[in-house]
């Protein structure tokens, strides 16, 4: 839809993900003021949410519509999940439409990013509070003055039927999780335990937590890429999960009396979860845009908590106030200093390079963009250094080889492309061009097991069959030739020279004519 209302003029895709970061932040300020009555404790928590420097990624990176489409969705199913539980208090025959409206919502929601598969939990947060669904049933209050006391069998009761209410909710949840993880190990894009272990990977994810909770409060040294070290020392896997166990802890404690801790850290903790690297996905140790729902549950906590503190000490507003203005001013100046990496690739992967240590990812796309430019020299020193930081990632291998052909250095280029084919054999793109640079050079029999190992994942690459075939006619396997260039001609019947090509190989074997 998009390319046919803009084309390919970017603004008109930018101006879309804005669009819809606008009306998530207008969602979440009727949701928590349809939920808690507030007013201007929503309406900070929905600037915290429109004005952060996190948020940056998810709404001027153009590809990642998924975060703002799939938030969109979040909060239509938020808002029609909370419209059924006041329904359903009052037993509206109403209740049913806005359960089945949450549940379409979510639907979409998973569609367009998986990473949504944790609402059903926030529902059950939600039902604690602020809907208070759970003391409907959980709590049996005394005719006397003794205080409230707690009935086991009704808590049970409660709990199940809570749970029960969101079995479709979890059966969408599970089908979903099952299908990406299908996805993604069909992509390869999962690590094997051979290359990231368990312990490694529990350990970078509470490292992240930790990570992820001061980029909310101190937002500063943001980049598009935040390259996995593979082991992080051990005193940090430790502070962090100590850090975490406290909070966790200190949130189950009060969860009677300051019932948005308990909510509002537990949103954050499972919203996380997919993302958090326990599967992981990507070469990635973290990214700001996993944070554009988890970091709602953060700014509830904040907001109610500092309500909370104001209640207790009143004399205390004028200054607190001025610190939260401050705040909100801090989050848009820091906003817009973000943004200004994001007005090119240059300075967008400069900027990565300097806030990050030895970021391969930025290395690459810079080298990438500048031999675009033409700037082939700083290209190559870039790509080189990449290959240094990591010489068995596939991609970097394949960019420092491309650059080394771009300066005419056929012989290291070579031993670049080549390791690059080795490390990525599934990698169509890889196997296709180096298949190429070897059929230019005159090595036919190699080109033609790179071409081979393309159509293994890309069949219908009529480019690939073409080459292919060309690669064995070079080594007189004229039959095998010929059905390649057919089924180039077929994938593609206006295929630039493989019509000739095989008219060519049919008047000099006239034989083969005949056969399919």
């Amino acid at each position: 839809l998009d390319c046919q209302l803009y084309g390919l003029n970017p603004g008109g895709h930018h101006s879309t993900n804005l669009i819809f970061h606008v009306i998530n932040t207008m969602l979440l300020f009727l949701w928590l003021r349809q939920l808690t009555g507030t007013l201007w404790r929503g309406a900070i928590v929905a600037a915290l949410f429109a004005w952060h420097p996190l948020h940056v990624e998810s709404v001027a990176w153009a590809s990642e519509r998924k975060d703002v489409l799939s938030t969109f969705f979040w909060m239509l199913t938020l808002l029609a999940y909370t419209r059924y539980a006041r329904e359903s208090k009052v037993q509206s025959p109403k209740s049913k439409v806005f359960y089945g409206l949450s549940l379409l919502a979510f639907a979409c929601g998973l569609m367009s990013k998986p990473m949504v598969v944790t609402l059903p939990f926030v529902l059950l947060l939600l039902d604690f509070w602020p809907l208070e669904r759970f003391s409907r049933f959980t709590f049996h209050f005394s005719r006397s003055n003794q205080p409230s006391t707690l009935n086991p069998q009704l808590s049970t009761m409660s709990a199940v039927r809570l749970i029960c209410e969101k079995l479709p909710f979890f059966a969408l949840t599970l089908a979903a999780s099952v299908a990406t993880y299908f996805v993604q190990t069909s992509g390869r894009a999962l690590w094997s335990p051979d290359v990231l272990s368990l312990s490694d990977r529990v350990a970078n994810a509470l490292w992240a937590y930790d990570r992820y909770i001061s980029k909310t409060f101190w937002p500063v040294d943001l980049s598009i890429f935040y390259p996995h070290p593979y082991h992080w020392p051990p005193v940090l896997a430790i502070g962090s999960a100590l850090l975490l166990a406290l909070w966790s802890g200190l949130s189950l404690w009060r969860a009677r009396q300051n019932p948005y801790l308990f909510v509002g850290w537990f949103w954050f903790l499972g919203t996380l979860i997919p993302t958090i690297g326990l599967v992981q996905v990507g070469s990635q140790s973290m990214a700001d845009r996993y944070m554009y729902i988890p970091s709602v549950g953060l700014f509830i906590l904040v907001v109610w908590g500092f309500n909370d503190f104001l209640n207790w000490r009143p004399h205390w507003r004028r200054i607190t106030t001025f610190a939260g203005g401050v705040a909100l001013a801090g989050c848009l100046v820091g906003t817009e200093i973000q943004l200004s990496y994001w007005q090119n690739s240059i300075k967008l992967f400069r900027h990565a390079i300097e806030v990050t240590t030895d970021n391969f990812v930025a290395y690459t796309c810079l080298g990438e963009t500048l031999s675009d430019l033409g700037l082939k020299k700083e290209a190559m020193m870039l790509c080189a250094e990449a290959v240094r930081i990591a010489p068995n990632s596939p991609v970097a291998q394949y960019n420092f080889g491309m650059a080394l052909l771009q300066n005419n250095r056929l012989d290291e280029a070579l031993a670049h492309l080549d390791a690059a084919a080795r490390l990525a054999p599934h990698n169509s793109e890889v196997q296709y061009n180096f298949g190429l640079f070897l059929l230019l050079h005159n090595k036919p029999d190699e080109a033609a097991s790179h071409f081979a190992a393309t159509l293994v994942e890309r069949p219908d690459f009529a480019e690939a069959h073409c080459r292919l075939a060309q690669a064995l006619s070079q080594q007189h396997k004229s039959k095998e030739a010929i059905f390649h260039y057919r089924e180039a001609l077929r994938l593609k019947p206006e295929f630039p020279g493989a019509k000739a090509a095989l008219d060519q190989i049919l008047s000099a074997n006239p034989n083969l004519k005949a056969e399919p």
